[in-house]
């Protein structure tokens, strides 16, 4: 699991890196600014933002990431003890919080918790040589790894959800898409053709005039 890790304090940053590095990988930086370049250039499993930064806020960069469709889950840590700053971070899209001070063990089964609820690092396998993680947006192939956008990603979930039987082009639109962000057939074809292209056509199954099945 890799953890972008938002903390401007170097004295907190460094004793939680050095407790989260047993056990995951951590990319940290003090600033929100850097913290909205590594999260458009990366792709991390788990947010852990301090709401207290220099630039904006961790609030608002959660917010603004949610803006763009990251879905990745995020863990709040602050040292705001009132409720406005815990409804505004819930509402920005955050996953959980935890206040300043507090115990590594609860960082850990706090972390541990939202791994659980979004099934972080289960990958799929879907063939020997081809692993697909659902929650990361990432296809392992041959060892190497591969970036898909988020839709990309939901559209293979979801044919694999769906396995052996076909799926038609209305019914991926009806449930990938809300009805007035709904695109065309093309956009299908396009992502469609995207995913055989770096699993194998082999793997989704074109049954012209009907719609598509994953083997």
């Amino acid at each position: 699991m890799k953890i972008l890790f938002l903390e401007d304090d170097p004295v907190i940053a460094d004793i939680v890196i050095d407790f989260l590095e047993e056990q995951w990988e951590v990319v940290h930086c003090f600033n929100s600014k850097d913290a909205l370049e590594l999260a458009e250039s990366e792709n991390f499993s788990l947010y852990l933002f301090d709401i207290n930064v220099p630039g904006i806020s961790g609030i608002k960069l959660l917010k603004e990431l949610r803006a763009f469709n990251d879905a990745t889950p995020a863990i709040f840590i602050t040292a705001y003890q009132d409720t406005d700053h815990l409804t505004q971070g819930f509402d920005a899209g955050a996953h959980d919080f935890i206040r300043k001070p507090f115990e590594l063990d609860e960082l850990r089964a706090r972390i541990e918790n939202i791994k659980r609820l979004f099934r972080i690092d289960e990958h799929i396998a879907i063939s020997p040589s081809i692993m697909f993680n659902p929650t990361t947006h990432q296809i392992i192939k041959d060892g190497e790894t591969l970036h898909i956008s988020a839709k990309e990603s939901q559209l293979l979930g979801y044919l694999i959800s769906n396995k052996s039987r076909v799926v038609s082009t209305d019914e991926i639109l009806q449930n990938l898409w809300d009805f007035d962000e709904m695109p065309g057939v093309d956009t299908v074809r396009t992502y469609i053709k995207t995913l055989r292209r770096l699993i194998g056509q082999e793997h989704i199954i074109n049954v012209r005039g009907v719609g598509y099945r994953f083997e």
